[in-house]
């Protein structure tokens, strides 16, 4: 899965990283993964206390949409990390993180003391994006459902 070279000067991990693409997919999809999958685990597990939650953040019907939040978490997290639909499931994450950000990351609307953990979460949440976006451009990499789907 080579990529672009870096110009000469920054050029020293382009072999490494060239080598190590399929490994480095997984390594990313594994750690992105397990995040959505322990969110969704935790909303199962939790679910008066993430109906709470939703409810405070004024998600209207938050009983309903409890549903497909913690589906939508679990399902992104087993996915991500299997290598499934992995850039459909990219597409998706990116998209859910935005809605997910402005719905409860709004930093902007908090009390003082809210602020820095609000704003940290929603940093989170870009940074995540990023890393959606660049599993989008790349694919799961050879150690994926993905790969084995492609040589059926």
């Amino acid at each position: 899965m080579p990529q672009s070279q870096s110009p000469p000067i920054f050029a020293a991990t382009d072999t490494y990283a060239d080598h190590s693409a399929d490994t480095l997919a997984l390594v990313a999809r594994l750690l992105i993964g397990w995040l959505f999958l322990d969110y969704g685990w935790m909303k199962l597990i939790g679910h008066e206390g993430t109906i709470r939650y939703l409810a405070g953040l004024h998600v209207p019907a938050p009983e309903l949409m409890y549903w497909p939040v913690m589906l939508a978490e679990l399902g992104i997290g087993l996915a991500l990390i299997l290598g499934i639909a992995t850039r459909y499931v990219s597409l998706f994450t990116f998209i859910y993180l935005i809605i997910a950000t402005a719905i409860a990351h709004r930093y902007w609307e908090v009390s003082p003391a809210a602020v820095g953990a609000q704003y940290a979460n929603f940093c989170k949440n870009l940074a995540i994006m990023g890393g959606t976006l660049l599993l989008y451009v790349l694919g799961a990499g050879r150690f994926s459902i993905d790969a084995w789907l492609r040589r059926s």
